[in-house]
């Protein structure tokens, strides 16, 4: 069974490169502009904000692909990475995802096409990092899975407001 699969109602995703989930994946090669910069995937907005320093910030970034990024923020030393980083990162990956799925309207119709189903990262290789931000064998916090949730209802909700802007002007004539 292949991870991009809906189980039931429940849709999992991992490689950037599976279609039409894999644009779930923080490696899915997809630009996107947050804090006033234009990076080249979420991945790299999202481990932009965990060095300390900007010549370590460079060096994570310059690496030649999202998978190397990820993995160089990974690797960095303690006292390389911004005090408080594990109390900010998850609300600094949700402002990314919500800069992603905002940006670019066919990845917005793709994570509201999800309805409520939900939404897994499923990885194989099992390690902290994919039991935190995904699921091994069923087990993990899944964090990117709840998280694309949030900015899905979040997105969902801004949307019904609008069409009820609209309607009550339509309404009222104007």
């Amino acid at each position: 069974m292949s991870d991009k699969e809906s189980l039931g109602n429940e849709i999992r995703f991992y490689r950037a490169s599976e279609k039409p989930y894999g644009a779930f994946s923080n490696l899915y090669k997809r630009e996107v502009e947050f804090e006033g910069e234009v990076f080249p995937t979420s991945e790299h907005a999202y481990q932009a904000g965990k060095p300390r320093k900007e010549a370590v910030r460079n060096w994570v970034l310059s690496a030649p692909s999202p998978s190397l990024v990820a993995m160089a923020a990974h690797g960095l030393y303690w006292w390389d990475i911004r005090p408080g980083w594990s109390k900010t990162k998850f609300d600094r990956m949700k402002q990314v995802l919500t800069a992603k799925f905002t940006q670019h309207e066919d990845l917005l119709e793709l994570l509201l096409s999800t309805g409520n189903a939900r939404l897994v990262e499923s990885a194989t290789v099992d390690n902290d990092v994919n039991r935190t931000w995904g699921e091994v064998k069923g087990k993990g916090k899944n964090m990117l899975g709840v998280l694309l949730m949030e900015v899905r209802e979040d997105l969902r909700d801004k949307q019904a407001k609008q069409s009820g802007k609209r309607a009550r002007k339509k309404r009222a004539g104007i």
